[in-house]
C-alpha cells in the first residue's frame, strides 16, 4: 500500500469506491461489456452478501456506493469482481483493470445523499446523456421508480418488499 495511504474497513460504514478500466481505456464502452459486468456485479454482491447502494458504469471506469460484506474484507470483495469481470471481459487484452481503487468511506444520510447525487450525475456531467434517467447503467431508474434491473440496491424500495417478507418466515 502506498504510503500515507489508510482504508478504514471493517468501521461498519459505506465505502465510495472507484475503479478504473486498465490504462483508463475506455473498456466499459459497450452495451454487452456494460450488461455482462451488472450480471457478474450481481452475482458477487449475491455471493457475498454485500449491500449495494448506488452504482454507474462509465465507459473507463465504475463508481459504487457499498457497505462492507459480512463475512469477507471489502478489498477481498473488488478483488474477486475485477477478477471475475476480467476473465469475461478482457479479450486478447493482458489485462483489464488497473490494480488500484480508490475508497472513500461515507458516514451519515447528507454525505451517503451527496454520493449518491454524484454517482447519478456523472454521465451528464461528461455529456453522455442530458438527464441520469436516460442512462442504463446506473441505479437512478431504481431511485426514481423503484424499478428492479440487475444489481439489487438496497434502498427503501428494497426495504418495503423485506419487510413482509421477514414477517412471512417469522410465522
Amino acid at each position: 500500500m502506498p504510503y500515507g495511504l489508510k482504508r478504514f474497513q471493517k468501521s461498519e460504514s459505506l465505502h465510495f469506491v472507484t475503479f478504473s478500466c486498465f490504462h483508463r481505456l475506455p473498456l466499459l464502452i459497450s452495451s454487452e461489456s456494460k450488461d455482462t459486468f451488472l450480471e457478474l456485479l450481481e452475482a458477487t454482491r449475491a455471493r457475498h452478501e454485500a449491500r449495494i447502494y448506488a452504482y454507474v458504469l462509465m465507459p473507463e471506469h465504475v463508481h459504487l456506493l457499498i457497505n462492507e460484506p459480512p463475512e469477507i474484507p471489502l478489498a477481498q470483495f473488488l478483488k474477486s469482481l475485477k477478477q471475475i469481470t476480467s476473465r469475461r471481459l478482457k479479450g486478447d487484452r493482458k489485462q483489464f483493470w488497473l490494480d488500484r481503487y480508490f475508497d472513500a468511506n461515507v458516514h451519515g444520510e447528507d454525505a451517503r445523499s451527496e454520493v449518491i447525487r454524484y454517482i447519478h450525475r456523472n454521465p451528464v456531467k461528461r455529456g453522455l446523456v442530458c438527464a441520469p434517467e436516460q442512462y442504463r447503467w446506473s441505479s437512478f431508474r431504481h431511485y426514481a421508480t423503484g424499478e428492479q434491473r440487475v444489481v439489487e440496491i438496497e434502498s427503501e424500495w428494497v426495504a418495503s418488499i423485506r419487510r413482509p417478507l421477514i414477517a412471512i418466515k417469522l410465522r
